[in-house]
């Protein structure tokens, strides 16, 4: 893991005022505190279930969790982990990585290292808070704040089910430019739904309250890069260029649990039911990470809350995609890689399974603002290099990041548009809501064989 010298300097908390800075200092310890705080609330609950054996591991939980928040809180170096899970080694081996790469000046500490790597450091430390303590380690910290983002949603879910049920009856009948527009619609829906994220909250309630397709067309201005016109063209050259022996195949890197998942999934639906894909593979994380983020408890639990829903057109849809799954054509998969704190140029030689399968992929959706950092590299880049110079060589199929701006990384802007914007909203790197990047590389789109 040789560094590249060219490669601008990584987004840091060691520059005083960033918004690195100021998630490092603020934003990250209150998640810690909320984490602790729910592990008291169910201390009762421990106890119905394991005994004195559930008290006593919520403790032992809670000590390490207010000893994590001490070293971060202190600017204290990084330290490698002491769990034997399946990761542990390649975590300390990126420690190694980031020793190496501070050249003698010093450990690496929460502050003073790549807020990328300690942001994921962070999390990993929260799962082996729970992993090491059993009976309580399958406990997941934030699965009462994604239900209750699922559920606040609700007026949102059953308007973007009921539209996308009356598509269905027509689907058959829609011509191409028809298609087209609700392709559109519909990925529109997914970007937005991405400011559901409880991490940039800090865990407070961060719902999407009402149905965004009334508001799609006054939100166009705020698309920063849109190159959907691409992908529409990508997928229709798929489908022409690939024969019945060959599936065209999408695959979607899930972000937030709630009403974006939603959103994700009738997008997915309706690429199978306009037949622009044959199959649609959606990755999450293999443990509970960054507050809302799905997992694989969160992907199946939504499904099934939308198929007991007391509104036909949510439970048919939650039917129909339970049935995606047993037919095979949705396919759900985790891997480490996502929970590490590599970015995506390390992939192939750190995951190099992963990379293979991903090969396999005519389009590839990276959803979010985490997903777009490790596209990227969390780096400081100028606003307008290309997307495909920022990926850094990573590249195993087209790919598109939908996304909604929650940190400072940002390429493939126009000269002078992301200055025209910083001085007509001098906020914007405080992420309202209405500024977000799209982006779409084919960097890698060969005809396949």
């Amino acid at each position: 893991m040789a560094a590249v010298a060219a490669l601008p300097v990584s987004l840091s908390g060691r520059f005083k005022g960033s918004f690195a800075y100021f998630t490092i200092k603020d934003r990250l310890p209150q998640i810690l505190t909320r984490v602790i705080d729910t592990l008291h609330r169910h201390k009762n609950e421990f106890f119905e279930e394991h005994g004195e054996k559930g008290v006593e591991a919520e403790k032992r939980a809670i000590s390490f969790l207010s000893k994590l928040r001490n070293e971060l809180q202190t600017d204290k170096p990084v330290t490698p982990l002491e769990d034997e899970l399946p990761d542990a080694a390649l975590w300390n081996q990126y420690l190694d990585y980031q020793r190496n790469l501070s050249n003698g000046n010093g450990e690496p500490s929460w502050f003073q290292s790549p807020w990328l790597y300690v942001e994921c450091y962070m999390y990993r430390r929260i799962h082996a808070a729970l992993a090491q303590n059993p009976p309580i380690d399958n406990f997941d910290v934030f699965k009462e704040g994604k239900a209750q983002n699922f559920f606040e949603s609700q007026e949102a879910v059953i308007a973007l089910c009921t539209y996308f049920q009356e598509l269905l009856k027509n689907i058959k009948d829609v011509d191409e430019n028809q298609l087209q527009e609700e392709l559109f619609k519909l990925l529109q829906v997914s970007l937005w739904g991405n400011k559901c994220d409880l991490s940039f909250s800090a865990g407070e309630g961060s719902s999407q309250k009402s149905s965004p397709l009334q508001s799609l067309e006054n939100m166009i201005p705020y698309i920063l890069v849109n190159d959907m016109e691409k992908l529409w063209s990508l997928l229709v050259n798929s489908k022409k260029r690939n024969t019945e022996k060959s599936n065209v195949r999408v695959d979607i890197i899930l972000d937030n649990a709630g009403f974006e998942l939603v959103s994700d999934l009738v997008f997915a639906d309706f690429l199978l039911s306009s037949k622009l894909a044959d199959e649609v593979h959606f990755h999450g994380k293999s443990i509970p990470w960054y507050v809302s983020d799905t997992t694989k408890h969160d992907f199946n639990w939504t499904i099934k809350q939308l198929q007991a829903a007391n509104h036909m057109w949510v439970s048919r849809c939650g039917i129909n995609w339970e049935g995606n799954l047993k037919k095979g054509v949705w396919v759900y998969r985790d891997h480490m890689f996502w929970t590490l704190p590599h970015d995506f140029s390390s992939m192939a030689e750190v995951a190099p399974d992963l990379y293979a399968d991903l090969q396999k992929s005519d389009l590839l959706l990276f959803k979010g603002d985490l997903n777009y950092r490790k596209l990227t590299g969390d780096r400081k880049w100028e606003y307008t290099v290309p997307f495909h110079q920022a990926l850094n060589k990573f590249h195993p199929a087209p790919l598109c990041s939908v996304r909604t701006l929650k940190s400072d990384t940002q390429v493939g802007l126009k000269p002078g548009q992301g200055e025209k914007i910083q001085a007509s909203e001098p906020e914007w790197m405080e992420f309202l809501f209405s500024l977000l990047g799209f982006h779409f590389s084919q960097v890698f789109n060969e005809v396949k064989d």
